[in-house]
């Protein structure tokens, strides 16, 4: 079992457990959190769906994403991965949003270096990012942000109580 599969088991029996419905806006990594998700058994008791918003009009015009936040400071940028992440909750009506924006490379994108990521979490409480710079390929840079965005899932799961 791979490390991805692992801590995609273990956010999911978190989120069955608590009662909470996650939802998922994902850019670079193109819908791999979500695959991740849906590839462990029970994931149907909390994911309630996702959307891959790789273009800027995606994530303008179902996530919600403000234009003139794209326009100020483009698609990789914490205050775009929180929005996105609210935008994922708001359209699936989730519990928990979780995104990712980024740079996968080969080449930097909106000014910011290959390796730039950002994961998104957005709560009932408001939305919040984390940011990243990772090393390596295409691949493995979409692989760590897959894992990071998964990692910061199970910290929001850990922080919401049990429901009755």
């Amino acid at each position: 079992m791979s490390n991805l599969h692992r801590i995609a088991g273990e956010t999911v029996a978190a989120a069955v457990a608590r009662g909470v419905t996650v939802a998922t806006a994902e850019s670079l990594t193109a819908g791999m959190v979500t695959a991740m998700l849906a590839d462990t058994a029970g994931a149907s008791a909390m994911l309630r769906g996702g959307v891959v918003s790789y273009s800027n009009s995606v994530k303008r015009d179902l996530l919600r994403v403000p234009q003139e936040l794209l326009d100020a400071v483009g698609s990789v940028d914490g205050d775009v991965a929180a929005a996105m992440a609210e935008g994922a909750r708001d359209a699936c009506g989730a519990d928990l949003g979780v995104s990712t924006t980024g740079v996968a490379g080969p080449n930097g994108h909106d000014g910011k270096p290959v390796g730039t990521v950002f994961i998104g979490i957005a709560t009932e409480q408001g939305a919040t990012s984390y940011p990243y710079s990772f090393e390596g390929t295409r691949a493995e840079i979409r692989a760590l942000a897959c894992e990071a965005a998964l990692a910061r899932l199970q910290e929001a799961l850990a922080s919401l109580s049990y429901r009755e």
